[in-house]
């Protein structure tokens, strides 16, 4: 697989924002697709996720004119910016998705959540992309029942490849052992590229649904409150995937000297590095719903950083993932108070559930999930984990999160 970089102009960019997709789009993904190939778009997730990649110049089409018009997206940037009440900015903002024409009414039910729950308050367009180009039917019905501008392009081929220095049979047998150990999980994804003209990009897929309003655009609030990485739900992940990840770090911060960074207390490494054991807590932020600072993620510290761990071969050799590569990176490289828990957004990305719990808070928010199914307090999840270490942080340093 090619290096994520595409061909679109650099612009100045400030946050990024992603929800990836539900695990009956997972589901759908790999019994459809063949299994490297169900793979390799979970590599390109990663390495296109936070990497300043897009789509080629003119290759998006607008609901404006579905049938014939093409438009760079670097041309659409000011249509992101309007006003919210009488002061606030919109930020510069865009949904992405990923889909095929067959997830039309899937779709379709997840951008009607989406819209009744936030998007008709604020009124953000939204990029759809494929492997294939869309049906004029996917285009009308999709576009019709967005407030903003819907967006349609085509990813292409070239970027499903494996590296030269992978080596394929490798890849198909450690695939083959994790089937065996049923170790795969909801871990293949989908990737989703972003415009270099768009400052966030919240990525939604089917049958990700919203279960409380939200009144607030999320977006500026990061900016606003100077948040450079946000989450709903965070998580342990399977250690067998991850064998040699936690190692492989190590070994870059001290080829880097910043070995100390793991001991640091101005930033979460706790959350990441256990320091009785040496090696990694298996905590990290569930990537199907963050937002991120994009000078940080598109920063020389952050892709060195991946382009290390990159040239392991973690990521075909192993089931390396996009949630601890971000994790790790913004738990050593970002400060503690840089981050921000969104404990007020009900969100389901099957089969985990975030419902706020306060009842004052779902009362309202209108909030239609039973608090009983939400999964912080959930064995496997971290985020008592984190509130820990933020409130031990609090008191040490008399700051707020």
């Amino acid at each position: 697989m090619m290096r994520a970089r595409l061909s679109l102009e650099r612009v100045n960019l400030s946050f990024i924002t992603s929800v990836f997709l539900a695990s009956v789009a997972v589901l759908f993904i790999s019994l459809e697709m063949p299994k490297v190939l169900a793979r390799d778009r979970q590599i390109l997730k990663l390495k296109l996720g936070f990497m300043g990649s897009g789509l080629q110049k003119g290759s998006l089409e607008t609901s404006g004119n579905i049938e014939n018009t093409e438009s760079n997206i670097n041309s659409q940037t000011t249509q992101h910016i309007g006003t919210i009440g009488a002061s606030n900015e919109r930020a510069n903002a865009t949904f992405y998705t990923l889909c095929r024409n067959e997830e039309l009414y899937q779709m379709l039910e997840t951008v009607q959540n989406y819209e009744d729950r936030f998007n008709s308050k604020f009124k953000y367009d939204w990029v759809f992309l494929n492997d294939y180009p869309f049906t004029d039917e996917f285009k009308r019905v999709i576009s019709h029942a967005i407030s903003g501008e819907a967006k349609f392009g085509q990813v292409p081929a070239s970027h499903w490849r494996f590296p030269d220095h992978i080596d394929q049979q490798k890849v198909y047998e450690s695939m083959d052992k994790m089937d065996s150990d049923n170790t795969t999980g909801d871990y293949l994804g989908l990737p989703i590229p972003y415009a270099k003209s768009i400052s966030y990009r919240h990525m939604v897929e089917p049958d990700v649904k919203l279960y409380c309003d939200i009144d607030y655009d999320v977006f500026k609030s990061m900016e606003q409150n100077g948040k450079r990485y946000g989450f709903v739900i965070s998580m342990m992940e399977f250690e067998k995937t991850i064998e040699s990840l936690f190692k492989e770090v190590k070994n870059y911060l001290q080829m880097k000297g910043v070995s100390r960074l793991l001991e640091d207390t101005d930033n979460l490494s706790d959350f990441v590095y256990d320091e009785l054991s040496g090696d990694y807590t298996l905590c990290h932020f569930w990537s199907n719903f963050e937002i991120g600072d994009l000078d940080f993620f598109r920063g020389r510290e952050y892709n060195e950083f991946f382009d290390y761990l990159d040239s392991k071969g973690g990521f075909y050799y192993e089931r390396w993932g996009d949630a601890p590569i971000h994790s790790i990176a913004v738990s050593l490289f970002m400060q503690w108070n840089d981050v921000k828990w969104f404990s007020d957004i009900g969100y389901r990305h099957p089969p985990y559930l975030s419902c706020p719990l306060s009842e004052e808070v779902r009362l309202e928010k209108k909030c239609s999930c039973d608090p009983k199914q939400d999964f912080t307090m959930d064995a496997y999840s971290c985020t008592r984990f984190y509130q820990d270490i933020i409130r031990d942080k609090q008191k040490s340093q008399g700051s707020n999160p």
